[in-house]
């Protein structure tokens, strides 16, 4: 029987704190932008206008010691869904952006032991390309499958490491940001008072500008009459957001009240924009939820069965037999004798 793998492609893309590599690395390889006269680049900071086309070169270095090969390829740049984290695309995905302009000179590179290999790329910005920021990416490939105990692993992972590309390609550039889909659940004891109470607020923080942006979020919660019950700036939001990318965001509300009315409120601004969304919610224990539906629901099958003429089952009075009635014939009018009309005793003579 034939073992199945599952393809694992995970790419490194934070460079170093340290000043003297400033390259994406793994511990076994690292790829970074060939370095200028005046100082080594984190990345490629790239510009141009539609229809240019650019130079420039990365270099691969293998950490460890014996020749690795590679496979090396341009990549889009997008969001994880999970964390809105920076990631690109696999070699198989379909490249729009700058995966699909920018062309190394070769696509497989064997790099010496404890040595590293440099190679140009090209760089092709469309006529018609959109004005704004494209990110992107210049992937390591390590084509071979890593697995472990082979009796037990059906798991193989295939390791990538990629320098990347800030491009901007001249044009209008319009900052845009959006907060949608915002929601609150809350996590109510059974008992009033007998457990802590909380709520998670999730929402979609989206770009729905041309640029990239570093948004930050706040987040304030206000109750019956007004009072402020949360005001915190977020720290679980995006260090970039990408052009036209979505995010959706939880955040945790600790210590929630347990019996209030009002809404919550989220504003994301990064430089040039600001948007601010809100939803109602009405805190309420479990055991009062219940109590006040049981109330509603019964309040309706009452209303519902005096419009109808009849009471429910179980709002009948059971009373004890009673004999039918016989019908009772009418009696007959009694007649009464006229009185005589006496006369005054002035008439008399």
């Amino acid at each position: 029987m034939r073992k199945l793998y599952v393809l694992i492609l995970s790419v490194f893309l934070l460079a170093l704190t340290t000043p003297a590599s400033y390259a994406a690395d793994n511990g076994s390889w690292s790829v970074y932008p060939v370095s200028t006269q005046i100082a080594a680049r984190p990345y490629f900071y790239l510009s141009a206008d539609p229809g240019q086309t650019l130079r420039d070169k990365v270099t691969v270095a293998n950490k460890t010691g014996a020749p690795l090969t590679f496979r090396l390829y341009a990549a889009d740049a997008y969001n994880t869904a999970r964390d809105g984290g920076f990631a690109v695309r696999t070699v198989k995905e379909r490249q729009l952006g700058v995966g699909a302009w920018a062309h190394p000179a070769r696509s497989r590179v064997t790099v010496p032991a404890h040595g590293s290999v440099t190679v140009p790329f090209t760089l092709r910005v469309p006529e018609k390309a959109e004005p704004g920021d494209h990110p992107g990416a210049l992937v390591a490939l390590d084509e071979r499958l890593e697995s472990g105990d082979a009796a037990t692993s059906s798991v193989a992972v295939q390791r990538a490491v990629g320098a990347r590309i800030y491009l901007r390609v001249g044009g209008p550039t319009v900052p845009a940001l959006a907060v949608e889909k915002v929601r609150i659940s809350h996590h109510q004891p059974l008992v009033p008072g007998l457990g802590e109470s909380g709520a998670t607020v999730s929402y979609t923080l989206h770009n729905t500008g041309n640029v990239t942006l570093n948004p930050k979020v706040r987040l304030r919660a206000e109750g019956l009459f007004g009072r402020t019950l949360l005001s915190r700036g977020l720290t679980k939001v995006p260090s970039e957001l990408l052009p036209g990318q979505r995010v959706r965001l939880t955040e945790p509300w600790h210590g929630a009240p347990q019996l209030d009315w009002g809404h919550v409120t989220l504003t994301a601004s990064a430089p040039g924009t600001r948007e601010s969304a809100s939803t109602s919610f009405v805190a309420l224990p479990w055991l009062m939820a219940v109590l006040a539906g049981a109330g509603i629901a019964a309040a309706v099958v009452v209303i519902r069965a005096r419009r109808g003429g009849t009471r429910p089952s179980w709002l009948r009075v059971r009373r004890g037999r009673a004999r039918p009635s016989v019908p009772v014939r009418a009696s007959r009018p009694v007649r009464t004798t006229p009185s005589r009309r006496r006369s005054s005793p002035s008439a008399r003579p």
